[in-house]
């Protein structure tokens, strides 16, 4: 038994400093499922590291690093046992692409209209690939706000496209419209498809097709190697006012189904061969701008001005639990054991039953605290103040954006790695949170261990198996 857990401990520490991917919401497919759990209980926080700026990207943990990107435009390397800082990678523009790491190479997109491959041992450039540009959504009478001849951008347009390694190939979206393909070590376009208007979601690569959303309001399955459309799927239009309509959510791809959200107030389910629906469920014309995740025949995803956490049936749409998350829910949740762990607008995260819906645990950042503006009631909703019009025209959105700022909102979608959760936040701040006993840690790490050897197992035995006026609605 002595030799069986110290071959397990072993194991659990050489798959962990192994290189090998890490990307955005787990896996290609965008499951949101992690294989170890992350804390059942909360012991508190392993460490803090502090930012030059706000924080809405997520992070990707591979080979004892965290690496994540900030609005103050630097890409930081952290080290994943003490929050020290390796490296940090200064672009021109702020950082909104979460970054992808395929064995010694980081990928994200840059806010200057750039796809940039940097050194993971340095964060030195290998290549740059230049799109046509960059730019966020905009539209006239954007969200019915004056002036109604003006084109505005949209403020609540956070995120950009995060890159999918898959075979030798890099896909992501781009704000000039585009879908790429490139190839990993040269950097070399394969191929771009051209959507209808800005593509800021991040592709979802399983068997051969890449599914990805644009604002034009289709979501595409794309060919990986041609770069041919299989097909679309036409999603709600918003032609005045522009507010529901288009994709942020990304797709997650399990089992010949595609889950995504969408800013016209539905989550759907869509055929993954042919495109068709399967169903679709509505919800009361509140954005779904994260990322579903997807595991044991459940969706979980949250929702923007309806303040849910939700499970929906995968196969029927139907509706197993609400969690009331009291604000808007824009990050993508993390499946890890037990717990789903999910960000919040009002600068919470939650950790939550995945199968009753309750809450096990939550965790506030030190700006919500504080809230200096009296933003947050005394459980976590937002007060009337968060949307309190200065100008009474669309700078009003940035205005509410640096609201969130302040209480230090998580937009951030979290990863789960060795018993430990990681997410960003708005307050500039990338938190560790870990268990709350060491037996607690010992007993994931075994957990671990555990799950490898089984995945290790299955590799050996079985055939290759693909695996969010002025306010959000």
């Amino acid at each position: 038994m002595t030799r069986r857990l110290a071959l397990l401990a072993l194991l659990a520490v050489t798959i962990g400093a192994a290189p090998g991917q890490a990307t955005f919401h787990g896996d290609v497919a965008r499951t949101g499922v992690y294989a170890a759990p992350g804390p059942a209980q909360l012991g508190g926080v392993k460490w803090t590291f502090k930012a030059g700026g706000p924080i809405v990207t997520s992070p990707a943990v591979a080979a004892g690093v965290v690496y994540i990107g900030a609005l103050d435009g630097h890409l930081y390397a952290i080290d994943q046992e003490t929050g020290v800082e390796k490296w940090n990678f200064k672009s021109h523009m702020p950082i909104a692409s979460s970054p992808a790491v395929e064995g010694d190479t980081l990928y994200f997109v840059s806010s200057a209209g750039s796809l940039a491959a940097l050194d993971v041992a340095t964060g030195k450039p290998r290549w740059v690939l230049p799109t046509e540009y960059e730019r966020k959504f905009e539209a006239k009478n954007l969200h019915g706000l004056p002036p109604a001849a003006q084109t505005i951008p949209d403020a609540w347009d956070l995120f950009t496209s995060s890159p999918a390694v898959v075979d030798g190939k890099v896909y992501f979206g781009s704000g000039d419209g585009g879908v790429y393909a490139v190839e990993a070590k040269s950097g070399v376009l394969q191929w771009k498809f051209q959507t209808g208007d800005v593509v800021h979601a991040s592709p979802a690569v399983v068997d051969g097709v890449v599914y990805i959303g644009s604002w034009d309001g289709y979501l595409y399955a794309i060919d990986a190697d041609s770069g041919r459309e299989k097909w679309r799927l036409k999603t709600g239009e918003d032609p005045v006012i522009h507010n529901q309509v288009g994709f942020q959510s990304s797709p997650a791809v399990v089992d010949g189904t595609v889950y995504v959200g969408c800013r016209d107030a539905h989550v759907y389910a869509v055929d993954a061969a042919t495109g068709r629906r399967r169903w679709d469920y509505p919800t009361s014309k509140s954005w779904v701008i994260g990322t579903p995740a997807v595991r044991g025949g459940v969706v979980y995803v949250g929702t923007s001005d309806s303040s849910r956490f939700m499970a929906l049936d995968a196969k029927t749409g139907r509706l197993r639990f609400n969690f009331d998350a009291k604000a808007y829910v824009f990050s993508s949740a993390a499946i890890a054991g037990d717990l789903a762990y999910v960000g919040d607008h009002n600068g919470r995260l939650y950790a939550i039953d995945t199968k009753t819906g309750r809450l096990a645990w939550q965790f506030q950042t030190e700006a919500s605290k504080a809230d200096p503006l009296k933003l947050l009631s005394p459980e976590g909703s937002l007060t009337p103040e968060i949307f309190a019009p200065v100008f009474g025209d669309f700078e009003d959105m940035y205005i509410s954006i640096y609201r969130f700022i302040s209480i230090g909102a998580i937009m951030s979608s979290p990863a789960v790695d060795r018993g430990v959760v990681y997410f960003g936040s708005m307050d500039g701040n990338v938190y560790a949170l870990r268990w709350a006993s060491k037996v607690s840690r010992d007993a994931g790490g075994r957990f671990f261990a555990q799950a490898m050897i089984r995945r290790i197992h299955a590799v050996r035995t079985w055939p290759a198996r693909s695996w969010w006026p002025s306010a959000p609605r």
